[in-house]
């Protein structure tokens, strides 16, 4: 048989922007009672609608966070079919009249990824034994044809909608392609292995976290973006921690900036803007 392709398969969905605002809060005193209430109310629709998302097809939606600590006040994030719809609403929001107080901090483009590190060598085995080559375009279009099959059946975690948990915890990570330390350089079966293992811990924590990982290679600065929505933020710590111990975080993982956020329902986004959480939770 030829040689089998070292790269695992991946399905992609959902295009997700993540963008991370701090708020003038010092021009917003300066408006009126009557004018901020307006803006805020302006605002409240917009996001009510986003938040609702799509009634056909794929969700679409977005969600609004107000964030903790010094990196900002407010993260948005949206799924979107596409990166013309995520720069629609990017123009959107740049025409709305609350953009004037919003100070565009940081931001994050990725895509929803499902890798197949499981089935890619199954993959690969089956159209080799056929006498089909890499790269050929009838490999190709065996590689089409027996992805396809588990892109239907994963729709609903390739096009998710936005968990309505209360926390948010987001942060970006690459995986290390060092002079001594390169998982790019490790092989199909070494790396599946290791996956699975690291899988296996995110697994015991399904029933309080819901993860969404987005891929970003040449679309930002590191190659994925990890969400993680829970009701309890001290999940993130423990799930965090112990996924360090294994082989794939202790050795290869790189980490960026984490940040962490509290939903604010477009419902009560009036109140953020007076600057309170409401008192009573209302969920989208």
């Amino acid at each position: 048989m030829p040689e089998l392709p070292q790269v695992p398969l991946t399905l992609e969905g959902s295009s997700v922007l993540h963008q991370m605002f701090r708020f003038d809060w010092a021009a917003w005193k300066k408006l009126s009672a009557t004018e901020r209430a307006a803006l805020a109310s302006e605002f409240s629709e917009t996001l009510a609608r986003w938040e609702r998302g799509s009634s056909e097809g794929h969700p679409n939606q977005s969600a609004l966070f107000s964030q903790i600590g010094h990196k900002g006040d407010l993260m948005l994030i949206h799924f979107r079919d596409s990166l013309e719809d995520l720069n629609r609403v990017e123009l959107e929001i740049a025409q709305s009249g609350i953009y004037p107080y919003l100070q565009l901090v940081n931001s994050y483009l990725s895509v929803v990824e499902l890798g197949l590190y499981e089935s890619s060598e199954k993959f690969y085995t089956q159209l080799a034994e056929k006498g089909l080559e890499p790269g050929t375009p009838e490999w190709n279009e065996g590689l089409k044809e027996a992805t396809a099959r588990t892109f239907a059946s994963m729709s609903s975690r390739i096009f998710p909608s936005i968990p309505p948990a209360k926390y948010l915890c987001f942060y970006p990570m690459d995986r290390k392609r060092g002079e001594t330390v390169n998982w790019y350089a490790e092989s199909m079966a070494d790396r599946r292995a290791m996956m699975h293992e690291h899988g296996l811990i995110g697994r015991r924590y399904a029933d309080s976290v819901r993860q969404i990982i987005t891929g970003s290679i040449g679309l930002d600065d590191w190659e994925w973006g990890v969400d993680l929505f829970a009701e309890d933020p001290v999940i993130f710590k423990k799930l965090i921690y112990e996924m360090r111990f294994d082989k794939v975080s202790a050795v290869y993982a790189t980490f960026g900036q984490f940040f962490l956020s509290v939903r604010v329902p477009a419902v009560n986004a009036p109140h953020w803007f007076e600057g309170a959480l409401a008192s009573t939770e209302t969920r989208p």
